[in-house]
């Protein structure tokens, strides 16, 4: 009877069973650290979300016009056809390279440059003479 509690005392100690518990540990910070990122995912505003639908739609009618398949756009980007399936639905989880690689596949790359380029609100502050707020003086390195 001794012996077999030494035996079921070295098992629990066992470098395989530390192991094990190692590992399950491990499991469980990771799946706690999803559950956290996933609290944070951004939420959108409607209205944001009417916007990237008409883009998304407006690089599928690029697409059609220009006669390509999905596969041949989305082998050309480097990306899978769900994935571009998102970016013409207008997912905003898709990340913005993607949709930058789409265009520049479509050869619409330069529309991009467009964004903000007529900044009226943005010209009637600088007009208005508002003070910027500065950034703060860099933390020394340690």
């Amino acid at each position: 009877m001794a012996e077999n509690k030494k035996a079921n005392a070295a098992y629990i100690i066992s470098p395989e069973t530390h192991n094990a518990c190692y590992c399950v540990h491990n499991y469980l910070y990771l799946c706690i650290i999803v559950y956290v990122m996933n609290d944070r995912t951004p939420i959108f505003l409607p209205s944001s979300v009417k916007t990237l639908a008409a883009f998304g739609e407006n690089i599928k009618l690029a697409r059609l016009r220009r006669r390509l398949t999905a596969e041949q756009v989305s082998e050309r980007a480097g990306i899978s056809r769900s994935t571009l399936h998102h970016i013409e639905k207008g997912s905003p989880s898709v990340a913005l390279g993607l949709y930058f690689q789409v265009l520049f596949v479509l050869g619409l790359e330069k529309d991009l440059l467009k964004v903000a380029a007529d900044d009226l609100l943005g010209r009637k502050l600088q007009d208005a003479g508002l003070i910027v707020k500065e950034r703060g003086p860099k933390r020394p390195k340690l």
